[in-house]
Formats: C-alpha cells, structure tokens, sequence
C-alpha cells in the first residue's frame, strides 16, 4: 500500500465527500440488516397463528383472525418495502459521494500527471514511447480510480455488513452462526484465487488482441507491398498463427470462469444447507424459532456479495498499486532543464556558444565537441554538414531542450541558464526538421502560439511562407482540417505551414532545422527572399544540407564531426577550396544531372 499512499492528499482534500459516503454506507447497510429481522417476526407470527386460526375453525371469529393476520403481513410487507427504499436511497448518496470523489481525484491526478509532463524535458521523451506516456495518464489513473471509487466503497461496505451481520448472528444463536458461515472463509480464498489467475488470463488476452489488432493494421496499411510482392498466403498464415494463439488464451478464461461460477453457487448453497439442518436442531431444542432460521438465510444471502466482492476488491487494490507504482515513477523524475524565477528579457539577438560540447543523455553520443561561434543581432547565420555533424543538436541547444555537457551558451551576453525559459522561447520562432502539425484547421496550426486568431496575421505568414494560394485552392481555404500530422498535405505544404508557424510569431529569433528540404528552388528562394525582409534587424539560423539554401548568409559554420572545421561567408569558403567548396562541386554536379 505504501505506494498508494500518494493519493492519501486526494483524501484530505475531498474528506468533506469521503466522511459523508462513509456515513451513508453504515446508514444503509443498517437499512439492510433489518428487513431480516422483520421477516423473522413475521415468519413467527405465520407460524403462531396458523395453529389460532385452525382453532376458531367454524367459528365466526375465524374471519375476524384471518383479517387481523393479514393485515399484520401486509404492515410487514409494506414495512420491508419502506426500508428497502431507504436503504436505496443511501445506496444512491453513498455512491454520489464515494463514486464521484473518485471522479475528482481521477481528474486532479491526470491534470497533475500531464502538468508533470509538460516540465520534464525532451531527453526523458527520447527515453519513453508515447504509448507507455498514454498508457500511465489514461489505462492506470483508470485502474487507480476503481480503487478509489468501488474499491473503498465497497472494502467500507463489506466491513459494515460484515459487522452488523455476524454480530445480529451472534446475538441469535452462537452455534448457528459459527456453522453457517464456515463455508464463507472457503468462497473468499476461491474467489481472491480465481480472480488473481482471471485478471492474469485478462492481461494475457489483451496482450494476444493488442497484437492482433496491430498485426492486421499493419497489413492493410502495407497492402500494397503485400500484394506486389505475392505474399498474402504468408500473412494469411500469420494472422491464422495469430488468432490461434488468442483463441487458446480465451479458451482457458473460459475454463476457469466456468469452474468458478458453479463453485461459488455450490458453496454458498451449502452454507443455506447448514444453516437449515443446524437451525432445526435448534429449534426442536426451543433454543430458537422458525423465524430465526428464515432470518439467517437472509443474513447469508447478504454476505454472500460482499464475499464475492473480497476477491475482487482485493484484485482492485493489487492492479491499482501496480498502476500507482508506475504513475509514481514518472511523477517523482526531476525535469533536467529547471526555468529559474527572473525578470522577463527582452531578447536581442545576439547567440554565443563558448567551447561547447554536449553528449545525449540516452545514448552517450558526443554531438557536439568544444564549439565555440558568434551570432550578432540582425545577422544570418548558417550551418551546414553531413548528416550526424551535430547540426540539429545547436538548434536543441539554443532552444535550451537540452542544457550543455561542457561550456556555455549566451544570449546578450547572459548565460541561457540563468533566463527565464517560457520568456525567452516565447520570443524564438523555431521550425524543426521534423514537422508536426496537429489535427485541426490549417489557420489554427498556424497561429498556434497565439491565444487569439488574427486572420489578418495568418494569412500573411502564408504570403511569406509561399504557402497562401495552396491553402486558398483547398475547398475549404484556412478552416480545412488537415488530418493527423497534416496527413492531407504534401511534404513541402507541411513545412510551409510550418514556416508560416514560426513566422507568425514575429520572433526576434528564427531558427530553421533544415525544414526547406521538401521546396523547390524556386519557392526556395521566395520563402528566403521573404525572411529577408521581415527578419531585418533580427536573427537567423538556418540548418541546412543544401548550399543553395545558405549562400546568402553572413556567416556560414561548416560542422563535422561534432566540430567547426570551417567558417565564414560563402565566397570566402570557396576561396579555400577546403570541404565546403567541395560539397558545393558535388551538389551542382548533382543538379546538372537531375536536370
């Protein structure tokens, strides 16, 4: 339980639910226990009265017995139903009380779990897949609330009845008692052992359909290379394999709940066959009445649920601890990348790595080994090499997704460490290399870092980012849904809209990760054209693998290795012939063959 006793604070703060329901689960199971009590007396006043009334037999007062009897049953039948009702009508306060604080807690523990999300940093999502991040905010705070909801209400419950049942039983007959419920001990072991190997046999299915499912959407989504290459007779035999493994895993459940089943109704029907045979013993000894037994046949059907709710209850406990235990494992990490309480700054521009090097936390790669350069306000600067050069690893830098292994990086002269993180990222406009648009309106993903949508605003970032008669050719223009990760678009209209993402900013920082490599030269050269004039006075970076994209700048870093081999302007760099001027040779060779 110890890892349950994170949500004792969901406690505290809902105690004014929590003491209300416990309070209805008494109230109602008192309710419950006497209705039993009333049937034992008019079990006893049937029993009294037929040998009455067979004495008047021919006399006139007979009827007059028979009207006081049966108005006396009616009052008993009338008196169960009211008590009844009432017992309902906790039930229903016990559970708006219980039921819904579970509701809250479920609420307020998934807000909490995405907040603590949102602080952690980018190494701890390379370190975790989104279906394990999905399956801790949704499949175990859902487990957790059946703990907190029918778990507690029922384990209250449960203890309750228990109580006021076995006591009411004591209070009658101690014999009786001892020997009527002996084969309840035995339910409760079966059930808490059958529902540990159902909830196993559940897992082991979900598992088996889980993998099912994803091998038939795998299939369809690559049927046509399964049909190029002639191979449907193998996936066939797959899928059979497949399903033959998830027919034998539903094939046991049902063995064990067809066993299960019988083996609760046998018990719990012995338990009525004591009660019969050991209360008539009693009452040929005049320790009790005929009632008495009638009433503990009650008392035994109503142990009866909350004996078979101990095993499952308990199950509840076991799957929300795991749960919870998994849940506290992400809440208790620590984000690496800590924002420090400061004033808001206004950014200028000017970017200063000082022999900066930087290993990934997950893989221990060095990206970066003692890169030292200057970006001054208004100047753009690029970067350029092969692919695993480090280039996209300064751009994480920059945007502090990461903080430095050695050296430092300054932003008008002040270390990045020491600013204000939601105000400084708030003022860069940042394109990653690999885009992600979400599922909504184009005009929504465009201004998405806006509270407000300007129309105004988003269609000229469209202008600028060459992407506005494309999205005016759609049916829809700018309220056209683009699907899951803009599935609806082409490569280069994804990262226009990217661009025009970034640009509707008005950021005093832009940085492109390579995000032009989808364009065309020609829309190439308008997008830059474009951010030539609304980046004036502004800084640039801009990654890329084409020279093309980067001739222009005012200073160009040529990475290798982790390393700055080379760097300066465009006509300087091929003054040196060294590898710039090289990668320029073969890139325009490669385009005089394309063409």
């Amino acid at each position: 339980m110890k890892d349950l006793a994170y949500l004792n604070k969901f406690f505290i703060k809902y105690r004014w639910r929590l003491v209300p329901g416990v309070l209805f689960v008494i109230i109602s199971n008192i309710f419950g226990v006497l209705p039993a009590q009333v049937i034992r007396v008019a079990f006893d006043l049937v029993t009294d009265n037929i040998g009455v009334y067979q004495l008047f037999s021919g006399f006139n007062r007979q009827q007059i017995i028979y009207d006081i009897f049966g108005s006396s049953l009616l009052l008993f039948g009338v008196l169960v139903l009211v008590l009844a009702l009432l017992r309902g009508l906790f039930l229903f306060f016990m559970r708006q009380t219980i039921i819904l604080m579970s509701r809250h807690i479920e609420y307020d523990l998934k807000n909490e779990i995405y907040a603590h999300y949102q602080l952690l940093s980018l190494a701890f999502y390379r370190r975790h897949n989104t279906g394990d991040l999905m399956n801790r905010v949704t499949e175990d705070v859902s487990r957790v609330r059946m703990y907190l909801g029918p778990g507690i209400m029922y384990t209250i419950n449960t203890i309750v009845l228990f109580v006021l049942v076995i006591y009411a039983m004591l209070t009658v007959n101690v014999r009786l008692a001892v020997f009527s419920v002996l084969p309840l001990p035995i339910l409760a072991v079966i059930i808490f052992y059958v529902n540990t190997v159902i909830e196993f046999r559940s897992e082991q299915i979900q598992k088996r359909l889980s993998a099912l499912s994803s091998f038939v959407q795998e299939n369809f989504s690559g049927i046509r290379v399964i049909k190029s290459y002639v191979r449907e007779n193998f996936v066939r035999k797959k899928f059979a394999v497949e399903s033959e493994d998830y027919k034998a895993q539903s094939m046991a459940m049902a063995k064990v709940q067809a066993l299960f089943f019988p083996s609760m109704l046998l018990l719990i029907g012995l338990s009525n066959v004591i009660t019969i045979y050991i209360g008539g013993v009693e009452v040929m000894k005049g320790n009790i009445t005929a009632g008495n037994i009638a009433e503990f046949i009650v008392y035994l059907n109503m142990l009866a649920f909350p004996v078979i709710s101990l095993g499952w209850v308990t199950s509840l406990i076991q799957r929300a601890a795991a749960s919870q235990k998994r849940i506290n494992e992400f809440l208790h990490q620590q984000p690496e990348i800590i924002s420090p309480v400061t004033a808001p700054h206004n950014v200028n521009g000017k970017i200063e790595f000082r022999n900066v090097t930087f290993n990934y936390p997950d893989t221990g790669i060095t990206a970066l080994k003692k890169v030292s350069f200057k970006v001054n306000p208004g100047e753009m600067v690029a970067v350029i090499g092969r692919t695993g050069s480090g280039k996209s690893t300064i751009a994480n830098l920059i945007m502090r997704m990461y903080d430095t292994t050695g050296g430092e990086i300054l932003v008008d002269d002040k270390p990045l460490t020491s600013l204000n993180l939601d105000n400084y990222r708030s003022q860069i406009g940042f394109v990653p290399q690999e885009v992600f648009l979400f599922s909504d309106k184009i005009s929504h993903n465009i201004a998405f870092s806006a509270d407000v949508l300007d129309m105004q605003r988003v269609e000229q970032a469209a202008k600028d980012a060459a992407v506005y008669n494309n999205i005016i050719e759609l049916e829809q223009g700018f309220d056209t849904l683009i699907g899951e990760r803009g599935v609806t678009l082409s490569g280069g209209q994804k990262q226009r809209v990217s661009i025009a993402r970034a640009i509707v900013k008005q950021p005093q920082v832009l940085i492109f990760d390579d995000c032009l490599s989808a364009v065309d030269t020609r829309t190439e050269e308008e997008i830059l054209s474009n951010l030539g004039r609304i980046m004036q006075g502004k800084t640039s970076i801009i990654i890329s693998h084409r020279i093309s994209t980067i001739k222009n700048a005012d200073n160009i870093l040529v990475l290798d290795n982790g390393h700055i081999i080379e760097q300066g302007t465009h006509a300087r760099l091929m003054e040196l012939k060294g590898p710039y001027f090289e990668l320029y040779e073969k890139q325009l060779l490669e385009e005089e063959e394309q063409a």
